[in-house]
């Protein structure tokens, strides 16, 4: 079996790609981006609700974006491998561990989700200060892998 190759370089026109954005612009950012960086974040998790808000599509297999920073610089190009809709209550641990985030447990994972989704920030995103999540929310599972990096960020 062939290994695949390693990522190259990020590609001078990136314009045609969708950012791809991890929580908001600050420390929770940056730790999600340094994870998807050093190869320990392979999977995100959305919610149905969010890509409604937005009118976007849910991701597909294949589909690339470009990962930004906090301060939108793009830092890597990602590539979906795998997307499955599920209750909240059904995503299982190895999701849970490929998110990068320390989680070694479900009920760990969906605790500091629930902090996130029930934050200022995600309810005035979604324009609505009620907003809170259950064991039915739809969520997106999505598995991604990294095409392309800058040089120097040590993968």
């Amino acid at each position: 079996m062939t290994p695949e190759p390693g990522p190259v370089p990020l590609p001078p026109d990136l314009g045609s790609l969708a950012k791809a954005e991890f929580a908001f612009p600050g420390p929770l950012r940056d730790r999600l981006v340094a994870a998807i960086l050093d190869g320990s974040k392979t999977s995100t998790t959305g919610l149905v609700a969010d890509y409604e808000h937005e009118g976007e599509p849910l991701p597909e297999p294949g589909h690339r974006e470009v990962v930004v920073d906090s301060s939108d610089r793009p830092v890597a190009v990602i590539e979906v491998t795998e997307v499955r809709v599920v209750p909240l209550a059904e995503v299982d641990l190895a999701h849970a561990v490929d998110e990068g985030e320390g989680y070694t447990s479900v009920a760990e994972r969906r605790a500091g989700h629930e902090r996130f989704w029930h934050g200022e920030e995600m309810r005035a995103a979604l324009d609505d200060p009620e907003f809170t999540v259950d064991d039915t929310t739809a969520a997106v599972l999505e598995r991604f892998r990294v095409v392309t990096v800058p040089a120097g960020t040590g993968r």
